[in-house]
């Protein structure tokens, strides 16, 4: 929501500028130059992302209208997910785990907790990985490489919206530039007219290149870098699992497991280990 609210302060604050030096707003509405410049920016993500990386690039800008789901308390949730499952196999063994990871909506530990149960993506990682390590065919440090391996495709699929948004910014001046050419040609073909029709020409040539760089800077690298950050929270998710998977491979404690997922996060978002600690044995109890 922030990225949209920062965007508006910057067309708001752009607009207020040209008033101030008592320009006219009506000569910035040229439809013909919306026209080359959307057409041209739309066409050229679809040309470079076709309609299923289109449609990505969409659901990624509309994401940004909603609250960052990697909150502290998601975090919270996850680690105290993970600890009870940690705790069953330490009980029970890990056959004790077979009937939460097979069926994670059915399980009575995981839908406790719905912010990693809907998270297709965490929850599916999570189970295949645990499946692996039933299974006892694989090492720790295989199993930690089979994950890093897994999550760079997984991180590398979700950047490429960003860094397509970001590619069509980069492009928008030199679309403004087209638009402002074809403008130029228009208005020489109106010499030896009159001086202000062909003022009027050139200003309306002008709006294309104005509106490319207000676009590439102004409103697409801001989204991309946002969407970009937002991935980062996903990232530091799903490294949660992955650090708290490999030390349960090894054979360590539940309260290290998590303690090594813990210490993965960001400090602004990091439980303490005291409120980890209590935040698990209330949920235990």
């Amino acid at each position: 929501m922030f990225t949209f609210i920062g965007i508006g302060i910057v067309l708001v604050a752009t607009m207020v500028g040209y008033l101030m030096h008592h320009g006219n707003i009506g000569v910035l509405i040229q439809i013909n130059e919306f026209v080359i410049l959307g057409g041209a920016g739309i066409g050229s993500l679809i040309a470079a992302q076709g309609m299923t990386g289109f449609q990505k690039c969409i659901k990624a800008v509309m994401g940004l209208l909603k609250p960052d789901p990697f909150t502290k308390p998601t975090f919270i949730d996850l680690l105290k997910m993970m600890y009870n499952l940690f705790n069953i196999a330490r009980k029970e063994g890990l056959l004790g785990l077979e009937k939460h990871i097979e069926n994670p909506e059915e399980s009575e530990i995981i839908k406790q907790f719905p912010s990693f149960l809907n998270n297709h993506h965490a929850t599916a990682f999570f189970c295949d990985t645990m499946k692996v390590i039933l299974t006892g065919a694989v090492g720790p440090h295989d199993l930690n490489e089979m994950m890093e391996l897994d999550l760079e495709v997984a991180h590398a699929e979700a950047k490429a919206s960003a860094e397509a948004i970001q590619t069509v910014g980069d492009a928008m001046p030199g679309f403004g530039i087209v638009a402002a050419v074809l403008g130029v040609i228009i208005t020489m073909g109106k010499i030896g007219g009159e001086a202000a029709a062909i003022g009027e020409s050139v200003a309306a040539a002008l709006v294309g290149t104005f509106i490319g760089i207000l676009v590439a800077y102004g409103i697409m690298a801001p989204m991309a870098k946002a969407i970009e950050i937002r991935l980062k929270g996903e990232e530091q998710y799903m490294n949660c699992i992955r650090f708290a998977l490999f030390s349960f491979a090894r054979g360590e404690s539940p309260m290290t497991c998590i303690e090594f997922s813990r210490r993965n996060i960001v400090p602004d978002l990091r439980p303490g280990f005291t409120e980890l600690e209590a935040a698990v044995k209330e949920k235990a109890a």
